[in-house]
């Protein structure tokens, strides 16, 4: 069997453990093991017939290839936004050019080259590791025959179908590691610190990071924020701290109650616009109603920098392992997955078919803008 891999959307550390481990596991049974570069972007731009363009997009991956980058972050096949089912008319790759034509909302459905792509390249299996975006095109291409499997990451957490995807915990430990290093600063100007973190739809990161650093407030994506009740609590938070100062988590997808999320720039393959900026806006506005400097703090990329932690390593392997001995006993179509606790499957398509978010009642007082665990026995790891 010949094997393709890749990895799509945002990066996340984990990626590479989870490319060694179906590299390794392929080689024992004597599989081939084909990488494509940049996500989607990769079978999308490949020309099989030109071996300069086959260096370009896709790379060999054999034990040797793979052995030392498990020890590093990020992702050694790089990664993009690409959807090939939705590409703009001027993304198109010159060869394709005038092949195919927009469809009703002006974007052009590539698939069928995809599909001949990777007919020509022997491509037996597909295994795309990436959020919803990532892995909703994957399942597409099981729709059209292509054997898939499926594995979900994204510090977010919030693939829908599965209760961990890779990156999450390290995202959750380096959001802590730089909170609690902001509160030497903080602290000794006695200011309010606001820390914007990762989370466009689901405030699990955030509230998770903002629950073990045992900040003072902490708002989310999923519940729309009163700017004037939150600055009244955070003055009083400061003005109990023996230190004299307070700390404030707020995911990038917040809003406050009446505005929007904010938001920039031309959105991507998949519709969506780059957040970031609410950190700084709600700053300024606790400044002015407090009278209290801010010291506002975008953590960022910060989140996915560096080496995966050991769970995250753990999951990436055992992900990725189980991707392929799955395809040794003939299935396919499926997403791996956790679940209370044990890794299982579930159809590759389960990630469009609902949404992963906070759940307020059980996790969040949306009064004190504070989590709130309302009951741990019984639930998984990382309570969800």
């Amino acid at each position: 069997m010949r094997i393709g891999i890749l990895t799509g959307g945002g990066d996340v550390p984990g990626l590479n453990p989870c490319i060694k481990a179906v590299t390794r596991r392929a080689a024992e049974l004597g599989w081939e093991v084909v990488g494509f570069r940049r996500g989607w972007a990769g079978p999308l731009n490949v020309d099989p017939d030109d071996p300069a363009s086959l260096a370009e997009w896709t790379v060999k991956l054999d034990p040797n290839t793979v052995r030392t980058i498990d020890r590093t972050g990020g992702t050694m096949l790089h990664t993009s936004r690409t959807n090939p089912g939705k590409v703009k008319p001027e993304d198109v790759p010159a060869p394709l050019k005038g092949k195919f034509h927009p469809g009703e909302k002006g974007t052009v459905d590539c698939t069928p080259h995809v599909l001949s792509v990777l007919e020509k390249m022997k491509i037996d299996a597909l295994i795309p590791i990436g959020g919803d975006d990532t892995l909703s095109y994957g399942a597409r291409l099981h729709q059209e025959g292509m054997k898939v499997m499926s594995i979900p990451k994204t510090m977010d957490n919030d693939v829908y179908g599965t209760d961990y995807c890779i990156g999450f915990s390290t995202a959750v430990s380096r959001s802590v590691e730089h909170i609690h290093a902001l509160r030497t600063s903080t602290g000794s100007h006695e200011r309010i610190a606001v820390v914007e973190l990762f989370g466009r739809n689901s405030g699990e990161t955030s509230l998770i990071a903002g629950y073990l650093a045992d900040v003072d407030r902490v708002l989310i994506a999923e519940v729309p924020f009163d700017v004037q009740h939150l600055s009244e609590l955070v003055a009083q938070d400061r003005k109990g701290n023996p230190s004299n100062y307070a700390m404030v988590v707020v995911s990038e997808g917040a809003q406050m109650k009446g505005g929007e999320i904010v938001e920039r720039g031309e959105a991507d393959a998949y519709g969506h616009k780059k957040l970031g900026g609410i950190g700084q806006m709600l700053g300024e506005e606790i400044k002015a109603r407090t009278g209290v400097n801010i010291i506002s703090q975008s953590l960022g990329y910060m989140m996915r920098a560096g080496a995966p932690d050991a769970l995250d390593v753990m999951v990436a392997k055992s992900y990725g392992t189980m991707a392929v001995q799955l395809l040794e006993e003939g299935k396919s179509g499926l997403m791996m997955a956790l679940r209370d606790g044990n890794y299982t499957t579930v159809p590759g398509d389960t990630c469009i078919k609902g949404e992963r978010r906070v759940d307020i009642k059980a996790f969040y007082d949306t009064g004190t803008y504070r989590p709130r665990i309302a009951r741990v026995e019984g639930l998984p790891m990382f309570l969800y």
